[in-house]
């Protein structure tokens, strides 16, 4: 149990979800309030699927190109932390799109890479390698499924936050989440250099 919430939260927290909101929000602008939700469902879907191939095919990507698990935390570490710097300057890679079809964008760029960017990216392999048990592998997926669901409950009922909490709430928010970001990739590429020095 303690597995399902340490990755829930950790996953929630990586897909910066009220940044993502945010962008969700201007993209949709001009939308119904039923094409938002659509949308949300197949965004929440389309992201679902993408990190459950990376998280069970992490290790042989590892095994193919002959790297550790420790290099790839560091790696993944560094890109995460550079993500949350983004977040607290208020600025992140992608965040200028079309949304001239709204459907078109589900997988790109809301799903990748603006919800799974490439720090994301790295630390579901990681998640996905660091699982030994098949038990653990169950509830780290467990965790990540629902840490989407909860984004894509944000999204589905992001007209009610929206009013609920307005756009500087959102932007105070986002920087808050991109501070715990910033602290999750410290511990990241801390766990990764220990191991790897085999302190």
């Amino acid at each position: 149990m303690e597995l399902f919430l340490s990755t829930f939260l950790k996953m929630f927290f990586i897909m910066t979800p009220f940044f993502v909101l945010s962008i969700f929000l201007t993209v949709t602008k001009e939308a119904s309030k039923k094409e938002k939700q659509t949308l949300a469902i197949k965004v929440t879907t389309s992201v679902i699927v993408i990190c459950l191939i990376l998280l069970f095919f992490g290790k042989h990507i590892f095994s193919i190109f002959g790297i550790t698990l420790d290099a790839f935390r560091i790696g993944a570490g560094a890109l995460l932390f550079l993500t949350a710097v983004d977040l607290i300057r208020g600025s992140k890679d992608g965040q200028k799109v079309d949304a001239s079809n709204l459907h078109e964008l589900a997988v790109v760029p809301l799903a990748i890479p603006i919800i799974i960017g490439p720090g994301a990216i790295g630390v579901l392999m990681v998640f996905g390698a660091g699982y030994e048990t098949a038990s653990s592998m169950i509830l780290g997926s467990l965790g990540i499924v629902f840490s989407v669901i909860a984004v894509g409950i944000m999204l589905y009922f992001s007209h009610i936050i929206e009013k609920a909490l307005g756009s500087q709430g959102l932007l105070i928010i986002s920087k808050v989440i991109g501070l715990f970001l910033a602290a999750i990739s410290a511990q990241i590429v801390f766990t990764g250099i220990k191991n790897f020095l085999s302190l």
